[in-house]
């Protein structure tokens, strides 16, 4: 990442093992896997987004996806706050996907979220980054 990235960025991104579910959301198609809701766990989280390694049951959707016409929807399990988190997504980047377990790195920006949703992210990141 550039200094210019970096100084870009408007929050924090700490590494934590966040549980998620998660849906694809397009309504152009019909396609069983867009009904479904898919578990992952968050690699880094931030006011403003997280990295999540997802299964693009379609590679054809992985385009849709980094054109913003497909959206992701998530729900963050935070073990701070009762029900969970939610928010409407955009992929801002993908890295290749892992042979082995056939997910990708995905970096998600938060589009859609309430402005409790995001504070409970933020309070969230605060807790884990205070010592002891």
């Amino acid at each position: 990442m550039s200094s210019f990235e970096a100084d870009r960025r408007e929050f924090i991104r700490v590494r934590v093992s966040v549980p998620v579910r998660y849906k694809f959301l397009y309504d152009v198609i019909d396609h069983p896997d867009l009904d479904r809701i898919w578990e992952g766990t968050t690699s880094n989280l931030s006011g403003s987004g997280l990295l999540l390694k997802v299964r693009i049951p379609e590679m054809s959707w992985v385009t849709l996806l980094l054109t913003g016409k497909m959206k992701v929807g998530v729900n963050l399990i935070l073990p701070t706050y009762e029900l969970p988190v939610k928010a409407l997504c955009r992929v801002s980047w993908m890295e290749s996907m892992d042979p082995a377990t056939q997910r990708m790195p995905v970096g998600l920006s938060f589009r859609e979220i309430g402005r409790q949703a995001k504070d409970e992210i933020v309070q969230y990141i605060v807790k884990t980054q205070m010592p002891g």
